[in-house]
């Protein structure tokens, strides 16, 4: 006779902060574990609403529903990403600008498995016993030149197209979302962010400064301020427990 399985529970903590050198925070994020969502989006637009597109892109999220199988969750949760889309398009056109975008990375969880939506170079990591490892590929230009072998990875860093990205909320007339699917083990602890946390930790940096305190991602923003938080940082985390 098969024994049940253990059902999963889960805790999230998120955290933004505007950085050391903008004056703006044009990040906003989305920590929703009674609806089972957590998102981080990552503005384009300075002044002209950058801070705008992500707050409407995460707001657009947290009108999910708490039911309903994560396949309907995720094609719901597309169908307002693409509605945020229009609004955006719509808004620059509006306000003259080229655009008021933002970037987005959305992790859906029903039972033990889970599902990500991104446009964009914020990220989704996942960190398994000691090992992380990042589960979305950059929509970005240097991303492309490495994927193509133009360029190594180190090179990416500095070069001067490191932070164009090939995909947003709001670039675009048509929107096109990656999506990929998970299977959730106990201890798994799953970390969106936008680049601001990236540019300046490296991955090992980051697996080592988690534990089982959920709050260790404040640890986080206080390491990429001390390297000069040259960008905003947000970040979501989310543990899970058998």
């Amino acid at each position: 006779m098969k024994k049940p399985r253990a059902k999963l529970h889960w805790r999230s903590y998120g955290i933004t902060n505007v950085g050391a050198v903008r004056k703006m925070n044009e990040d906003a994020f989305l920590d929703r574990p009674d609806l089972g969502v957590w998102a981080v989006a990552d503005g384009m637009g300075g002044h002209a609403g950058g801070d705008v597109a992500s707050q409407l892109v995460v707001d657009r999220l947290a009108q999910l529903p708490a039911n309903g199988s994560l396949s309907t969750l995720v094609d719901m949760a597309e169908d307002r990403l693409i509605e945020a889309n229009r609004k955006l398009l719509t808004l620059a056109m509006r306000q003259k600008e080229r655009t008021i975008g933002s970037t987005v990375v959305a992790f859906f969880v029903r039972g033990q498995h889970a599902a990500c939506l991104w446009a964009g170079d914020s990220r989704l990591y996942r960190i398994r016993g000691r090992s992380i490892e990042q589960m979305t590929q950059d929509h970005a230009m240097v991303e492309d030149l490495v994927m193509s072998g133009l360029i190594t990875r180190e090179e990416a860093a500095e070069h001067p197209q490191a932070n164009r990205i090939t995909r947003a909320i709001g670039a675009m007339p048509s929107l096109f979302l990656d999506l990929e699917l998970y299977k959730i083990q106990a201890e798994d602890i799953f970390l969106l962010c936008s680049d601001g946390l990236y540019k300046e930790l490296s991955d090992d940096e980051i697996v080592k400064t988690l534990n089982n305190d959920e709050k260790a991602i404040d640890r986080l923003i206080m390491f990429a301020l001390e390297r000069g938080a040259h960008d905003n940082v947000t970040i979501v985390s989310v543990r899970f427990e058998g």
